[in-house]
C-alpha cells in the first residue's frame, strides 16, 4: 500500500489518506521516511520562532477556590485571561484525574486499530451523523493538509452515545462530558457575570447546549519543521475544554500583529492533572469583543505520537447569538450582528483553517 501514497501521486495519496480512511497514521505505518508534498506548509504557516512564556505558569487557576473566600480573586484571574490571551488552565476542576488518564489510553486504543475498523465512521458511511472519523480539517479545500487524524462524537443523549459511539472510547467520553458540565457552567457564570449581564440557567444552558468530544491523534512526523498538526484558527463555540497529554505542542497567538514576522506564539505547557480552557468565537460575539477567542495551532513532533481530547461546548444550532443588549447599550455599538448558531457552524466547517476569519461571518 505504501506505493499508492507517494508524494508524486497526489490523487492516490488523497484517496489513501482521506477517502479510504487510512489517515496520516496509515501513511506513517506504511514506512514513510519524508513528508509528502501535500503536507508541506507554506513558510508563513510553519511553526517557528516560538516564544515560550514563563508567565503562562501563572495562568493556572485552582477552580476549587471559586467557592471559597478567594472567589473574587479567582474570578478576576479567569476574566483577565479571557480578556487577554483567551486561554488558561484549571486544576481541581472536578473531573477525576484517573478519567483523564483513561481518556488518553482510549484515544491511543481507537487509533491503534486497523484502518478498516476506523473507516466505518467515515462521513457518508458512519452509522450515525453524530460520529465522524476523518483526517485534517476540510481536506477537500486545503492546499496543505494537517498532520492529524480524529474521531468526533456529538452528544445528543446517553442512548445514542451507547448505541453509536465507538466501543473503544464511548464510556470515557460520555463520563468526560458529564463530569465537566458543572465546571463549564461555573466558568460561564463567572465570565458573563463579570460583564454585568444577568443570564438565567436556561440561557446559560442553551449557550453550551451542544457538546462535541473529539479525540485527536498526531502521529510522529519525519519532518515536523515543515508541517502543522492543526493550522491557525479559533474555535467556533462558547468554551472549549481540552485535555493535553504530556508531549506538548499547543501554541496560542499573543495579541494582534499586523505582520506575520511580528507575531508571538506562546506554548501552553502540559501540566499534569490540568485542563486547558479557551474562549471560542461565540463568547467573543456575546461579549461584544471584550473576551477574545484564542487563535491557536498545534505543531507536530518526530519523537512520539500525541493525543488530545477537547470538548467543544457550543450553543444549540437553533440559538441566536449576538452581543448581549446590555453591552451594546453600554458600548454604543454592536460589533457583531445576530446570527443563528447553526449558520455560523455551517460556515465554520465549510472553510479551511485561516486564523480568526470565521468571525467575519458575524461582523456587523
Amino acid at each position: 500500500m505504501a506505493s499508492t501514497c507517494t508524494s508524486n501521486d497526489d490523487n492516490s495519496l488523497f484517496n489513501f489518506v482521506v477517502k479510504e480512511g487510512n489517515g496520516v497514521k496509515g501513511l506513517v505505518d506504511s514506512g514513510l521516511t519524508e513528508v509528502p508534498d501535500r503536507y508541506i506548509q507554506p513558510p508563513q504557516h510553519r511553526i517557528n520562532k516560538l516564544h515560550v512564556a514563563e508567565s503562562l505558569k501563572d495562568m493556572t487557576i485552582d477552580l476549587s477556590e471559586l467557592d471559597g473566600p478567594n472567589h473574587d480573586q479567582v474570578a478576576k484571574a479567569i476574566t483577565h485571561a479571557a480578556e487577554t490571551l483567551g486561554f488558561f488552565q484549571v486544576v481541581n476542576h472536578g473531573v477525576p484525574l484517573e478519567l483523564l488518564e483513561s481518556l488518553k489510553v482510549a484515544a491511543h486504543k481507537f487509533f491503534a486499530q486497523p484502518a478498516e475498523k476506523k473507516a466505518v465512521y467515515l462521513k457518508g458511511v458512519s452509522p450515525s451523523p453524530m460520529v465522524k472519523y476523518g483526517t485534517s480539517f476540510v481536506p477537500e479545500k486545503e492546499k496543505a493538509l494537517e498532520w492529524k487524524d480524529y474521531v468526533s462524537m456529538t452528544y445528543t443523549n446517553d442512548a445514542d452515545a451507547h448505541n453509536f459511539w465507538p466501543n473503544e472510547c464511548k464510556e470515557v467520553a460520555l463520563e468526560y462530558i458529564k463530569t465537566s458540565t458543572e465546571m463549564v457552567k461555573k466558568l460561564l457564570q463567572t465570565l458573563i457575570g463579570n460583564l454585568g449581564v444577568k443570564a438565567n440557567d436556561a440561557r446559560l444552558d442553551e449557550l453550551v447546549g451542544l457538546k462535541m468530544v473529539n479525540m485527536n491523534f498526531y502521529p510522529t512526523c519525519p519532518n515536523p519543521e515543515v508541517t502543522v498538526g492543526v493550522g491557525r484558527h479559533s474555535d467556533m463555540g462558547t468554551l472549549t475544554v481540552l485535555l493535553q497529554d504530556g508531549i506538548g505542542g499547543l501554541y496560542v497567538k499573543k495579541g494582534e500583529s499586523a505582520f506575520p514576522e511580528d507575531e508571538e506564539w506562546i506554548e501552553i505547557p502540559p501540566i499534569d492533572g490540568a485542563l486547558v480552557i479557551n474562549v471560542g468565537d461565540t463568547l467573543q460575539i456575546l461579549s461584544n469583543g471584550r473576551y477574545k477567542s484564542a487563535e491557536h495551532r498545534v505543531r507536530t513532533t518526530s519523537i512520539e505520537s500525541r493525543v488530545s481530547v477537547p470538548i467543544f461546548n457550543t450553543p444549540l444550532p437553533v440559538v441566536k447569538i449576538g452581543p448581549f443588549p446590555e453591552l451594546v447599550a453600554r458600548d454604543g455599538v454592536a460589533r457583531y450582528r445576530e446570527v443563528m448558531f447553526g449558520e455560523y457552524m455551517n460556515n465554520f466547517f465549510s472553510n479551511s483553517h485561516d486564523g480568526k476569519k470565521s468571525l467575519d461571518f458575524a461582523s456587523a
